[in-house]
């Protein structure tokens, strides 16, 4: 187990109590940044104040590993235009994975078999569309492939947890359900009930914007449906969540750890109404906590640990991370528990540690498409926009990635992803009341912006925030609550002009 340079130790420290454990960063070390390099990534990340024109390197936002923007749903499928012929015959074989479908066991084709018994989707791809983020059903009757819940229930006390985990300061202690284990699986394999059908019924509520503008907003109501194994918990939490884009991954595990919880401020001593937390998570590589960066509440440490996750719970395929070859079934779901698995006699589990590596390639190599429209006037008003708004208090734009041996690609660059990678409260209205770690039920990850103007070209629908629910860029901004109300209000008074700009400017992210 290794600690990047001291500084990452201090600032990681802050998380946990007095006298505990230090808290580990990423799964690849980072070299310190010298004083010369701090001097200049301060400078070159600072908020700009020259609305003009567009900044230096805006229009690249992955840096060098950027990508020319296609006009096409594969926009999000490109690899990092810096990764190398050697590198693109790797994303190549693990782009061949991620869109497989996989099989029952048994099966002819070996490789490709073990899917199941419980599952959400039979291809990385089915939820990931194009790449791109997921999408609450649209027609009535369809079934959710790329939305599912996440399931728990408060821990049972006393509990016993890993040590290392429990001293972190301000952490929820919950577990999966004991019948329908941490996640609703909507489909299964013959023989296997699936555990229920997850329904979704929506109400609309109007807003009225400053002009007159009315928006609609969708409020979603969830129902688990014909639970297969008898009744819920009076206690159960549920969060639902979709699949969110795939781009830039492997920049944003290299912003260095410690420059991410530098801006966070939990108990708002600046007064300005952020606070911003980081979520810490046990890392199943490192065995020890460590900053969280993926997921919508920042709930797991790296990219590959994401893929393990994945394709656990949504295919029921076990890795070295993941070694149980029924997924997410329980001991109560006995059917689950007997069906074949497809684990192989040599490597002990379903997807093996290689195909592992090929998938996390892949995934942390998916280019991030260039702007488009940077110095458009009614862009760069919005722009404008988006940070008098006070956007950007979250919603950061800039990070200079660490210098990085091991991944060339995302090593030392300019970066726009518009992200903090921290958890806000966001309000009652968002909230889905369910804590993951230190994320309480109001909190969410900020997400990353870069290439969301792309969405609707990429998977054919426009879905944003958490669980899909906004149909528009207008919707998700006005869904904003808690530590965003205040940006959200602002928004909600502006002419209208001006809120065209702002969404102009996001649609050229």
């Amino acid at each position: 187990m290794r600690l990047r340079g001291g500084l990452a130790g201090l600032v990681l420290m802050a998380a946990v109590p007095a006298g505990a454990a230090p808290l580990l960063d990423a799964d690849t070390p980072l070299l310190p940044r010298t004083s010369d390099e701090a001097a200049r990534i301060a400078a070159v990340t600072a908020p700009t104040t020259d609305f003009s024109a567009p900044e230096r390197f805006e229009d690249k936002p992955g840096g060098g590993a950027s990508v020319r923007a296609r006009t096409t749903a594969d926009a999000f499928s490109d690899p990092s235009a810096n990764i190398g012929l050697e590198g693109r015959m790797t994303f190549n074989l693990g782009n061949g994975l991620f869109t497989r479908n996989w099989v029952s066991a048994p099966a002819s084709t070996a490789a490709s078999d073990g899917l199941g018994p419980l599952l959400n989707a039979a291809a990385c791809q089915a939820c990931h569309v194009k790449d791109g983020r997921g999408r609450p059903p649209v027609s009535e009757g369809e079934a959710p492939v790329s939305l599912f819940l996440r399931l728990s229930i408060p821990a049972p006390t006393p509990v016993d947890f890993d040590a290392e985990m429990a001293q972190v300061a301000d952490w929820m202690a919950t577990v999966p359900d004991p019948v329908y284990g941490g996640q609703l699986q909507t489909f299964s394999l013959p023989g296997v009930p699936a555990e229920a059908r997850l329904e979704i019924d929506y109400t609309e509520t109007p807003v009225t914007l400053a002009g007159g503008e009315v928006v609609h907003l969708r409020v979603p109501d969830y129902t688990i449906a014909d639970p297969a194994y008898g009744g819920l918990p009076a206690d159960l939490m549920t969060s639902p969540r979709v699949a969110p884009q795939m781009i830039g991954m492997g920049l944003l595990e290299a912003i260095p750890a410690a420059e991410i919880m530098a801006k966070a401020d939990p108990e708002d001593a600046d007064g300005d109404g952020i606070s911003g937390r980081a979520n810490m998570v046990m890392s199943a590589v490192q065995g020890a906590p460590v900053l969280g960066r993926f997921g919508h509440k920042a709930g797991m440490p790296s990219v590959r640990e994401q893929s393990a996750a994945a394709f656990s719970g949504d295919m029921g395929l076990s890795t070295s991370l993941h070694v149980n070859a029924s997924g997410d079934c329980t001991e109560a779901q006995t059917a689950c528990i007997d069906a074949p698995s497809g684990v192989d006699a040599g490597t002990g589990v379903e997807v093996s540690d290689e195909s592992l590596d090929l998938v996390s390639f892949y995934a942390r190599n998916l280019g991030v498409p260039e702007r488009r429209d940077a110095g458009d006037p009614q862009v760069l008003h919005g722009k404008q926009v988006f940070y008098e708004a006070g956007c950007t208090s979250c919603h950061t734009p800039k990070f200079v990635t660490g210098r990085d041996a091991e991944n060339s690609a995302q090593s030392f660059q300019l970066i726009w992803p518009y992200t903090d990678l921290l958890l806000h409260d966001m309000g009652p209205g968002l909230a889905d009341n369910r804590p993951e770690e230190r994320a309480s039920g109001t909190e969410w990850r900020t997400a990353p912006l870069w290439g969301i103007g792309l969405t609707e070209q990429v998977t054919g629908h426009a879905s944003f925030l958490h669980d899909g629910r906004a149909r528009t860029l207008m919707e998700a901004v006005l869904w904003h609550g808690g530590e965003a109300q205040a940006s959200r209000d602002t928004v909600a008074a502006l002419p209208k002009d001006d809120r065209d700009a702002l969404i102009h400017y996001l649609e050229s992210l």
